[in-house]
């Protein structure tokens, strides 16, 4: 499970897509979320719109893996697509928040790599919010002011990329995935290979 947080604005959602179109062993996990779906949102794609009695059902059926709130509306991720995809062999991405990496910490620490992206200033960060054009005036300054809070938890996680460069951050955030990939404990079958080796095969 490969987590990506950053403060809104910062680079992670980009970060995510191009990571996607350039690994097919690497899966979206799509979240649920209460709030409304933006312009050029797909349902099913971007995340599953759902209205707040629904959101409370999966949290009370466990049916989320994290879940928090965030900006006044929920937000979780569902168990069992995330678990299929494990099971089938598939490295899963997040994009998520610190409230989520945290929880998914506690259920499985020793499946998770989490990577904080950080963007060069303020000043960009601000920016970067506006020129999206997705947010009006006071949601950009609200965003700004939840952007404190969310890096302050930057060292709760185990990589941190300051995106100066979105191509040279996509290209870092793979290398991390390359290498977690080749720690032993996550090559399958690595004993029988080397046992293998070992008699002349």
């Amino acid at each position: 499970m490969l987590v990506l947080s950053s403060p809104s604005g910062a680079g992670k959602t980009t970060i995510s897509r191009r990571l996607l179109e350039r690994d097919a062993n690497l899966q979206m996990s799509v979240s649920v979320t209460t709030r409304p779906m933006r312009p050029g949102e797909v349902e099913g794609v971007d995340y599953y719109f759902i209205d707040a009695a629904a959101f409370r059902r999966k949290v009370d059926e466990r049916a989320l893996l994290e879940y928090a709130t965030v900006f006044g509306h929920g937000y979780g991720t569902p168990r069992g697509p995330v678990e299929q995809a494990l099971g089938a062999g598939r490295d899963v991405l997040f994009d998520i928040d610190w409230q989520g990496t945290q929880q998914l910490a506690e259920s499985a620490r020793q499946d998770l790599v989490s990577v904080f992206v950080l963007p060069p200033s303020t000043r960009e960060l601000e920016r970067r919010l506006k020129a999206r054009a997705q947010d009006s005036d006071a949601e950009v300054a609200r965003r700004m002011a939840k952007a404190a809070d969310e890096m302050s938890h930057w060292a709760e996680y185990d990589y941190i990329i300051v995106n100066h460069d979105i191509e040279d951050s996509v290209r870092r955030v793979e290398a991390i995935l390359i290498a977690e990939r080749l720690k032993r404990e996550r090559q399958i079958g690595l004993h029988e290979f080397v046992r293998a080796l070992r008699e002349g095969q």
